[in-house]
């Protein structure tokens, strides 16, 4: 964290950073709170905290299904309700919630995992409904598959099926992602909301 505020401060630009438990509203509240001391105002949010607990619906426990719910979905919902307040005083600001192409398809062993980025994909969509009269734009991002911890964790064989279904014959990467946020938080975008763009070199279509 440290590291990234040094890396946007070199670039001679302002940078804070701080941390909170997504799934508790309060600390989501003075994380903005904070926020808002420091800069005066929130012009975009990403919520992109997330978490997998796989395992087969029969095997499922109860805490599975609740710890990715909280990160997943709530932590998005916290987040996305305590700045929406102050973006509504500006009358003006972007929210990109990152899905993923599972909430579109579903897949064995993440019911809960599918389920949050559902749940996330429509309340984004919600959310634009909302929020579009005050001058915010809502919109998701859903990766397919991207190279990070959580995909380097999966065995070579289901490497190996994944990228069989990927017409674009590579993985993604974060940048992929990350230019795909930029420009829905961006002007190009001013009249984009609502929408989900999918990242996946063309395994969901």
């Amino acid at each position: 964290m440290n590291d990234t505020v040094a890396a946007v401060q070199a670039l001679g630009r302002k940078a804070w950073a701080g941390a909170a438990d997504v799934g508790n509203g309060a600390a989501v509240d003075a994380f903005v709170s904070q926020a808002l001391a420091h800069y005066g105002r929130i012009d975009i949010l990403v919520n992109n905290a997330g978490i997998t607990r796989d395992k087969l619906l029969v095997r499922m426990s109860d805490e599975d299904w609740d710890q990715v719910i909280r990160i997943n979905l709530t932590g998005a919902f916290l987040f996305s309700r305590a700045v929406a307040r102050p973006m509504m005083k500006q009358r003006a600001g972007c929210m990109v919630n990152i899905a993923s192409i599972i909430g579109l398809i579903g897949n064995a062993g993440q019911c809960n995992y599918a389920a949050s980025k559902a749940g996330l994909i429509a309340m984004s969509k919600s959310m634009a409904k909302e929020l579009a009269g005050r001058g915010i734009r809502v919109n998701a991002v859903a990766p397919g598959f991207i190279v990070s911890k959580m995909t380097d964790a999966l065995s070579e064989d289901v490497r190996n099926q994944m990228m069989a279904a990927i017409p674009a014959g590579r993985f993604g990467t974060a940048e992929d992602v990350a230019r795909s946020v930029v420009f829905l938080a961006s002007e190009d975008a001013a009249y984009v909301t609502g929408q989900v763009l999918s990242v996946n070199g063309g395994m969901v279509m």
